[in-house]
């Protein structure tokens, strides 16, 4: 299913700012994370950046898209502030939760990014019933819910995409299958031979699978597919094969704890999808200097972005109650 025909260089150069960005901002976060000054958990998709970079060019301001525990990723793509995002983290009143979320829980409404949560599967409904709006509202926005491999083994999947056949609903379900739930392999929480694809395929929806590394390759059909749910308003579901190179939560590497073989390990680090597409595109002098163009807007924005954070200040006391539910 792989072909890079049609793809311009603008687009495999817009492509690449996403992930560059994506990359660095996770890794600015990684590298800062020790001073303390943000206090919540992070769950970085550092390895994982070509699927997200790829849907950049794809979804538009309208559609809606909610995400996961590691959702910094799908925020940068779809548009949000990455002022906001890192002041968030901080646990600042500029943050786009008002410093209340942290990373888990960031929101730009602005952009179409309708939230992401800490629990596993949490965010699919919230996903599917954006889909029955737009479904009620008669328009051709797209709802796209990012999800992980263990979000697939929740019974909120099943029935999610049960409503979504039942209703015909325009939701792009978006799985980044990265092998792992924390520490446990796919394997050995799923049958022998199963996949994911195939399996929610039976189930009624369009399925398709892509090597989530090498995002030219699919960018094509990852368009057509998405155009197919929005012009006819119907589901599908894509399954990605990627995988994340730090620890499950937090900034370090963990290999030393072995729970993944170094041979996988080592696979997946030829497969990088930063590195591979920087390399692919760097064929001569010219577009070595548009790269670093790209690369130099890149850690001004980073720049900017921690410098704002830093400069924020805390939510007010009297602020706590405010923007969250309570009983009356």
């Amino acid at each position: 299913m792989a072909t890079t025909t049609g793809l311009s260089l603008n687009q495999k150069l817009k492509i690449f700012e996403t992930c560059s960005l994506i990359r660095h901002v996770e890794s600015e976060i990684s590298r800062r994370y020790e001073k303390g000054k943000m206090r919540c958990p992070v769950h970085l998709s550092i390895g994982q950046e070509g699927v997200p970079a790829a849907l950049s060019l794809i979804l538009n301001p309208k559609d809606y898209a909610v995400s996961t525990h590691r959702a910094h990723a799908h925020f940068i793509s779809k548009g949000g502030s990455i002022k906001k995002m890192i002041a968030e983290i901080y646990g600042k009143s500029t943050g786009c939760s008002g410093g209340k979320g942290g990373s888990m829980h960031l929101v730009d409404k602005s952009k179409g990014f309708m939230g992401s949560s800490s629990i596993v599967g949490n965010s699919i409904p919230i996903g599917v019933g954006l889909g029955l709006a737009i479904k009620l509202k008669k328009s051709k926005n797209l709802s796209v819910i990012y999800l992980g491999d263990a979000a697939v083994e929740t019974g909120v999947f099943f029935e999610s995409i049960n409503f979504s056949v039942l209703k015909n609903l325009p939701v792009v379900f978006i799985c980044e299958n990265n092998l792992y739930s924390v520490y446990t392999s796919l394997k050995s929480r799923q049958p022998r031979n199963r996949k994911i694809y195939k399996m929610v395929k039976a189930h009624g929806l369009r399925s398709y699978f892509f090597d989530g590394s090498n995002p030219f390759s699919y960018f094509k059909k990852l368009e057509k597919i998405l155009e197919k749910s929005r012009r006819k308003s119907e589901p599908c579901f894509i399954e990605f094969s990627t995988y994340r190179y730090l620890e499950h939560c937090g900034p370090f590497n963990d290999d030393n704890l072995d729970y993944r073989p170094k041979k996988e390990l080592l696979k997946w680090k030829k497969k990088d999808p930063y590195l591979n597409l920087k390399k692919k595109l760097e064929k001569n002098n010219q577009q070595k200097n548009l790269i670093k163009k790209i690369e130099k807007k890149v850690y001004k924005i980073i720049d900017e972005s921690f410098l704002f954070a830093e400069k924020s200040n805390f939510p007010l006391k009297r602020n706590l109650a405010s923007n969250v539910y309570k009983k009356k």
